[in-house]
C-alpha cells in the first residue's frame, strides 16, 4: 500500500450522515461524498480507477442504493469497487438484496466508530489481498499461455522448416483464421463458436500440417508435379498428424488436442465431398477444418513455394470465390469476400511478435475477466497520462469537445467548451437539463441521442448539421461523435466522445449562394426549376388537396421596351413581381420562367376563381402611362392526373387560348381546347 490515501466515496442524502463517517475515516483515507445515486454514478464515471471503497445508503431520493448497484453491475464496476451497504433498514429482504446486487458488507445506523473502522480496513485489507492474488493468477495464466504458444510456434516452425516454406506461413494461416471466424459470427447463427471456442481454433491452426513430418524429404520438397504414388504419400499427412495428436497420453479430451485432430485430419476435405482422405461432404466437415482449409488454401496461393510464384491478393481472391482451388462453403466463400481488403492489409503488417503477443493478451484478459480483473498501477498512470493529454488538447483546439455517458445519461464537457457555452463541465441528465436544451433543441438532441446509438461497432462515427443556440445566438454547428461499444461478445452502445464544430459561416454563405441559384435576379422570384422541383414536390406530398396552377406574361410588354426604353421594361417587370408577392400567401409559389412570362402556383378549398380574380385584378393595374394587360391560364389538379408537366401543359394551353381570343383575360383549362406550341402564335 503506498503512502497516497485511498479514495472512499461515501453516499448518503443525510448530510450529518456523511460527515459522521467522514470524521472516522478521515484519518486514513480521502473522503468524497455524494448525496444520492445519481450523484454517485457520475463520480464513478469520472473516477472508477480511484475509488477503493464505497459506503452506500439505501433509501435516497433521485436514485436509490438498489438502483446504484444495479447500474454497477451494468457497467462492470461492481467486480472493482467493493461496496458497503449502510442503512437504518435492517430487514432480511433488504440485507439479502443487497447482498445479491453485489454488495460484500451491510453496515446498520445508528453507527459505532470501533465498528465501522473495523469493517471498512477489513473489506479494504480482503480487497487489495484479492487484486494481488488476482495479478499474480494474471501473470500465471499469462506465463502458462506464452509458454504453450511457443511450443506450438516451435514444433509448426519445424514443420515449415522442413517444407522448406516461410516461417510466416504459421502466422497467416492464424491471422486468416480468426478473421474467417470473426465474420462468420457476424453472419450467421448457424454455428455458434464462443469467443474461446474461437480463439481455441485460431490456435490449434498452428497444427494443421505437423503430420508433414512424416513424409520424405524428396517428396515434401519435390520442386515439380507429383506422381500419382508421391501424391498418395503426400496425402497420408493428414491422417499422420490426425494420429499423432490422438496418441498424445491423457490429453485425449482437452479441447486444444481435439480440434487439432479435426484441423489435422480434414483440413484438405472439400464441401462438395472431393475432398480427402475421408471424402466428408458439406458440415459432415467440422467448422474448424472448413475454416482452417480456406485459410491454408489462400495463403499457400498468395505465396512463394518451390512449385510455383506466389500470387496476388486478386489473384488468389478470384481463383477461391471462382472454384478453381476446390469447392468451399458458400458462407464462408461470403466471409473471405467481406474481409477481403482487411486481410490483405493485416497480413501486409503481420509479425510473429505482435500475433502472438496480442494473442496471449487477450487470452489473460479473457480468462480473469470473469473473476474482475485489476487494472496495475502501471495502466492506472498511462491512462492518467492520456487523459491528461486529451484534456490539454481539447482545451487549446478551439473546439467544445465533449464526451456522452448513457447510464447515467450525462454530457462531460472540455474546459473550453464549457466556458464558451456557459453551462457546467458536468450536465447530468441531460434531456431534461432546460439550460442544455436552450442550446441543444430537445428534438434535436433527441436526434442526436437516437443517431448515436443506431451506430454499429463497425461504423461507430455519427456525423449530423443542428442550429444550436451559442453565446445567445443561433449558429449552424456540426456535431461529429465516435460511438464507443462495449468488448462483450454482443457489443453494447457505452457512450461517445465528440466535439461540437461551428460552420455557421460557410453554411450561412452555402445557403446564400442556393439561394440566388434558385431565385431569378432581376424579380427576386423563384426561377422556373426551382419552381416545379417545389410545386412537383408539395404535388407528391399532397395527394387529396386542391392546387391550381395560373401561366401568364404581358400582352403589350415589347412595346414598353420599344417605346420607353429596356430600363423601364425592367420596372414593370419588377413592378409585376412585387403586385405578385403583395397578393399570395407565403404557402404560394410564384416564379418568372423568363421573358415576360410568369406561373403561380396555390392550393384552394371550394373554388379558386375568387382568388385568381383578386390577383388578376392587381395585376392589370395601370403603372405610370402603361397599361399592364395579362393572358393568365389557369389548370386544376381536379381535371388532371397531378403531375407537374400535365398540369403546366393544359395552363399554358388555356394562356395561349386566351392570348388567341381577347388577351388581357383569364380562362380555366378544359379538354376542348387545343394546345399550342410556343411559335404557332
Amino acid at each position: 500500500m503506498n503512502n497516497a490515501k485511498k479514495k472512499i466515496l461515501i453516499v448518503d442524502d443525510s448530510e450529518l450522515n456523511r460527515s459522521l463517517l467522514s470524521d472516522m475515516l478521515s484519518d486514513s483515507f480521502e473522503i468524497v461524498e455524494a448525496e444520492n445515486g445519481m450523484e454517485a454514478m457520475t463520480i464513478l464515471h469520472e473516477q472508477e480507477l480511484e475509488i477503493c471503497l464505497m459506503l452506500l445508503d439505501i433509501v435516497m431520493p433521485i436514485m436509490d442504493g438498489f438502483e446504484v448497484l444495479a447500474m454497477m453491475n451494468q457497467k462492470g464496476w461492481i467486480k472493482t469497487i467493493p461496496v458497503i451497504m449502510i442503512s437504518a433498514e435492517t430487514g432480511g429482504a433488504y440485507i439479502d438484496r443487497a447482498y445479491d446486487l453485489g454488495a460484500i458488507d451491510y453496515i446498520s445506523r445508528p453507527f459505532d466508530e470501533r465498528t465501522v473502522m473495523h469493517r471498512v480496513t477489513s473489506n479494504f485489507m480482503l480487497t487489495v489481498k484479492q487484486k494481488e492474488m488476482s495479478e499474480m493468477l494474471s501473470e500465471q495464466i499469462y506465463e502458462k499461455e506464452k509458454d504453450n504458444s511457443l511450443m506450438i510456434e516451435i514444433l509448426s516452425h519445424i514443420v515449415e522448416f522442413r517444407n522448406g516454406e516461410s516461417g510466416l506461413h504459421v502466422l497467416h494461416v492464424h491471422a486468416i483464421t480468426d478473421m474467417l471466424l470473426e465474420q462468420l459470427v457476424k453472419k450467421t447463427d448457424k454455428y455458434p463458436l464462443s469467443a474461446q471456442e474461437r480463439r481455441l481454433i485460431g490456435n490449434a491452426s498452428a497444427l494443421h500440417d505437423i503430420g508433414k513430418i512424416s513424409i520424405p524429404s524428396e517428396v515434401l520438397n519435390k520442386p515439380g508435379r507429383f506422381t500419382p504414388e508421391e501424391f498418395e504419400i503426400m496425402k497420408g499427412h493428414t491422417i499422420e498428424g490426425a494420429n499423432m495428436l490422438s496418441a498424445i497420453p491423457f490429453r485425449g479430451n482437452e479441447s486444444l488436442i481435439q480440434l487439432g485432430y479435426q484441423i489435422c485430419r480434414w483440413h484438405h476435405e472439400r464441401y462438395d465431398g472431393k475432398g480427402y482422405p475421408d471424402g466428408l461432404k458439406g458440415d459432415e466437415i467440422p467448422i474448424a477444418a472448413q475454416v482452417v482449409a480456406m485459410a491454408d488454401v489462400y495463403d499457400a496461393l498468395t505465396s512463394e513455394r518451390v512449385y510455383k510464384p506466389a500470387y496476388t491478393p486478386e489473384q488468389a481472391m478470384h481463383m477461391i470465390l471462382n472454384g478453381e482451388c476446390g469447392v468451399f462453403n458458400p458462407l464462408l466463400l461470403d466471409c473471405l469476400r467481406d474481409i477481403s481488403g482487411k486481410l490483405k492489409e493485416e497480413l501486409n503488417v503481420i509479425s510473429f511478435g505482435h500475433v502472438t503477443e496480442s494473442g496471449i493478451r487477450d487470452t489473460v484478459e479473457r480468462t480473469l475477466k470473469s473473476g474482475g480483473q485489476d487494472v496495475s498501477n502501471r495502466s492506472i498512470r498511462l491512462l492518467e497520462r492520456e487523459r491528461m493529454k486529451f484534456k490539454f488538447l481539447a482545451d487549446i483546439s478551439g473546439e467544445i469537445m465533449f464526451e456522452y455517458s448513457d447510464v447515467p445519461q450525462m454530457i462531460s464537457l472540455s474546459e473550453w467548451g464549457s466556458e464558451t457555452l456557459g453551462m457546467p463541465v458536468k450536465i447530468v441528465d441531460p434531456a431534461t437539463n432546460a439550460q442544455w436544451l436552450n442550446i441543444f433543441p430537445e428534438k434535436d438532441f433527441a436526434d442526436f441521442t437516437e443517431g448515436v446509438k443506431r451506430t454499429t461497432p463497425e461504423n461507430p462515427v455519427f456525423n449530423r448539421k443542428y442550429l444550436l443556440t451559442i453565446g445567445g445566438e443561433k449558429r449552424w454547428c456540426k456535431v461529429i461523435a465516435k460511438v464507443m461499444w462495449g468488448d462483450s461478445e454482443a457489443p453494447e452502445f457505452d457512450g461517445a466522445i465528440g466535439k461540437i464544430v461551428d460552420i455557421n459561416d460557410e453554411t450561412v454563405s452555402m445557403q446564400s449562394l442556393e439561394r440566388k441559384a434558385e431565385h431569378d435576379s432581376r424579380t427576386g422570384l423563384f426561377n422556373h426549376n426551382a419552381a416545379k422541383k417545389r410545386i412537383s414536390a408539395a404535388l407528391a406530398e399532397g395527394k387529396g388537396k386542391h392546387y391550381a396552377l395560373a401561366v401568364f406574361d404581358l400582352d403589350n410588354f415589347k412595346s414598353a421596351n420599344d417605346v420607353y426604353g429596356h430600363l423601364f421594361g425592367d420596372e414593370i417587370l419588377e413592378t409585376v413581381a412585387n403586385r405578385i408577392r403583395e397578393n399570395i400567401r407565403s404557402t404560394d409559389i410564384a416564379a418568372r420562367m423568363g421573358g415576360d412570362e410568369f406561373i403561380l402556383f396555390m392550393e384552394y378549398k371550394d373554388s379558386v376563381e375568387p382568388q385568381i380574380k383578386r390577383i388578376f385584378e392587381r395585376l392589370t393595374k395601370r403603372h405610370k402611362d402603361f397599361d399592364v394587360s395579362v393572358s393568365m391560364g389557369i389548370a386544376c389538379t381536379k381535371d388532371c392526373k397531378e403531375d407537374y408537366d400535365t398540369l403546366f401543359t393544359m395552363a399554358d394551353t388555356a394562356m395561349y387560348t386566351v392570348k388567341r381570343e381577347s388577351k388581357n383575360s383569364y380562362c380555366f383549362y378544359n379538354p376542348t381546347m387545343t394546345t399550342v406550341l410556343r411559335g404557332e402564335e
